[in-house]
């Protein structure tokens, strides 16, 4: 007998599936600010009464999103799987973002929905059918639904998806959603009830929220967390939470991870220690995530803290603002150039277009050079950008700060961000993102590239910077000269930015920096600002460090670095002269020491010596003026009347003298 009922038992269950149809029941496509509370509620039903269907499995389902705009081609941009998930007790499934209460039963990314004319669909069909780009079909389609924010009638789209009407949600930054009526057909636009049935009916929930003392922490601090219900708990209600999250794990803190509501109370208060390490493992941040909630009670938020690593490594050398615009005489550096052993030969005794295509040869050479992914960058960025004066921040070009690695805005607001800047902007260079090029798959695994591979630019970690996101936006594509940096900056990326955007013009065929600011593809300016920030901001120790960094993932270097004085001869003063490397010892002959420009008006600049050496000016007649002890290439600043001076350079071992011309 008990067998006959479980077999009956199960053929109800079976039955009430297959009578099961998935709806869209709720979208809020559109909120105030970033987007960040926007959601999609789906709802399993009997079609024919319209009854709910609690606990139904979501296995073989998608949800499509379609663009409706005249770029989007009404077509794929977003696709969510559902295998795994499964309604709750009121057959709804909530999928939103961290930031959505309560928390959504499957976690997207903020601000992914756009605002229409577009879609939103349920298939059940693989998700490999709808590769982003996909034109919408009524192929294995369950329900759609196309919104929009007060936008004219897509009727294309409508077409593709069967859809005789289009739903607005009202206008732009709108407090509302669209919520479909309980006859199956309609919708009613009205205030948000993620997480509800529309009209409130239902098994009715407990949401758990839990909150902390602080939002960021440091090894060794303890951590206060306080779980509160909604309304006071029946009978004692015990739980447990995790605070694991990445790299953050059970060895990172200790304490009781189970705590107890009392019966009749609505919080319990529970604290966490962390560990002080001696470990350089970088910030890491942890997620108070519930692990056995049952309903009626659900988690209400999402709560990610940071813990701030008081084991970071300070370098040896300064941050690039020990260093600022204009420093003709920069500190000899501390961190050596890791080029291999004749990598620039190739170039010695060329001049002109010989020398600038002998470049090119090195420094895009398809045996060796490598072209990393877009999203490759970050990584790479986080390595090559390292605040010297803390292991776990970048350097931000352009506002001269240190920002946590763990800050890199993936998604929304880019206020107290930091991203990817291109230094020859995307725009202005004609390339952009590629197949693939957001997949981080790291250094072993490239693409091969040459001088013609002008895509791989869009990559190219010589060129890229770690950047505050709002002075990214606001420098926009602008060339240099009419953006010249924040307001008070001390200008320490002017070099920096120079030789990565001249570093591209000989690196890429289709690339060029010219004088003024040019509205032509491939075209960037401009040329003088560039060449005035390069010989009064030489390369320092961040920057070769960057340069040994980028070299170890795309196997190039930028010379403009390793030796700043190739510079003048492609297109400053000593343009069609013939280069020879300078000796790597403080030996040097008269041909060999360069010392530019001559005639000079308010500073020169001498290389080709490596070591320390005195420099002392004489006028003509043989009279002592100034002497300054430097070492390696810099400038001289003079305060010079016009008229001819003598320049005498000793080293421990050489001595040469040079006319001086002044204007």
């Amino acid at each position: 007998m008990m067998k006959k009922i479980t077999l009956l038992l199960l053929l109800l269950l079976s039955s009430q599936f297959a009578l099961s149809q998935l709806v869209i029941n709720e979208l809020d496509c559109d909120t105030p600010g970033i987007d960040d509370q926007e959601f999609i509620e789906l709802k399993s039903i009997n079609p024919t009464t319209q009854e709910i269907v609690p606990n139904f499995p979501l296995d073989g389902y998608i949800v499509v999103l379609f663009n409706g705009s005249t770029s989007g081609g009404d077509s794929s941009y977003f696709r969510i799987d559902l295998n795994g998930s499964v309604t709750d007790d009121n057959g709804l499934l909530l999928i939103g973002s961290q930031t959505v209460s309560p928390l959504p039963q499957l976690i997207i990314a903020p601000n992914v929905i756009q605002n229409g004319a577009d879609a939103i669909a349920i298939y059940q069909a693989p998700i490999s059918d709808f590769p982003d780009g996909t034109v919408a079909t009524t192929t294995n389609l369950i329900d759609a639904l196309v919104y929009s924010t007060n936008d004219a009638d897509d009727t294309g789209l409508m077409a593709l998806l069967g859809e005789t009407v289009q739903i607005s949600e009202g206008p732009g930054n709108n407090t509302n959603s669209i919520q479909l009526n309980n006859d199956g057909t309609t919708y009613t636009v009205t205030t948000p009830t993620p997480g509800v049935l529309n009209d409130f009916s239902g098994n009715q929930h407990n949401p758990i929220t839990a909150s902390t003392d602080q939002e960021q922490y440091t090894e060794g601090d303890v951590v206060s967390i306080v779980f509160t219900s909604e309304t006071p708990v029946a009978n004692d209600l015990t739980f447990s939470f995790s605070l694991d999250y990445g790299t953050f794990d059970a060895s990172d803190y200790t304490g009781n991870t189970t705590v107890t509501i009392p019966s009749g109370q609505s919080a319990v208060t529970t604290t966490i220690s962390i560990t002080d390490d001696t470990l350089d493992e970088g910030d890491e941040e942890f997620v108070i995530s519930f692990t056995d909630l049952q309903l009626p009670f659900i988690a209400n938020n999402y709560i990610l803290r940071r813990v701030v690593d008081n084991d970071y490594v300070v370098a040896n050398y300064g941050i690039p603002t020990a260093n600022p615009y204009p420093n003709p005489n920069p500190n000899p550096l501390v961190v050596q150039s890791t080029q291999p052993d004749g990598y620039y030969d190739p170039i010695d005794g060329l001049a002109g277009s010989n020398l600038r295509q002998a470049l090119q040869d090195i420094i895009a050479d398809p045996t060796t050079v490598r072209a990393q992914t877009y999203a490759d960058v970050i990584d790479i960025l986080k390595e090559a950008d390292v605040n010297p004066a803390n292991s776990n921040e970048v350097w931000l070009v352009y506002t001269e700060q240190g920002r946590a690695k763990l800050d890199y805005q993936y998604m929304g607001s880019s206020t107290g961000k930091w991203n990817r800047e291109h230094t020859f902007p995307r725009s202005l260079g004609g390339y952009g993102s590629i197949d693939l090029d957001e997949i981080s798959d790291g250094k072993d695994v490239y693409w091969t590239t040459n001088a013609d591979s002008l895509r791989h630019a869009n990559s190219d970690a010589h060129a890229l910077r770690a950047a505050d996101g709002p002075e990214n936006s606001s420098r926009g594509n602008q060339h240099y000269g009419q953006y010249t940096g924040p307001s008070g900056n001390l200008g320490s990326f002017k070099g920096d930015v120079a030789r990565s955007v001249l570093f591209l013009a000989v690196r890429y065929n289709g690339l060029e920096v010219v004088n003024g600011y040019p509205s032509v593809t491939g075209q960037m300016g401009d040329l003088a600002t560039l060449l005035d920030w390069h010989r009064n901001d030489p390369p320092d120790d961040y920057e070769m460090n960057r340069n040994n960094v980028v070299y170890t993932w795309q196997l190039n270097r930028n010379p403009f670095i390793d030796h700043p004085d190739l510079v003048e001869y492609i297109w400053g003063t000593h343009s069609g002269e013939v280069w020879n490397a300078p000796l790597s010892t403080d030996t040097f002959t008269s041909e060999t020491l360069r010392m530019y420009p001559n005639p000079a008006t308010d500073r020169i600049h001498i290389s080709g010596i490596k070591n320390k050496y005195t420099l002392t000016i004489f006028t003509a007649e043989g009279r002592k003026i100034t002497s300054n002890t430097s070492t390696g290439d810099g400038y001289i600043n003079l305060n010079l009347s016009a008229g001819m001076y003598l320049v005498k350079i000793d080293t421990e071992t050489t001595t040469t003298v040079k006319k001086l011309l002044v204007n």
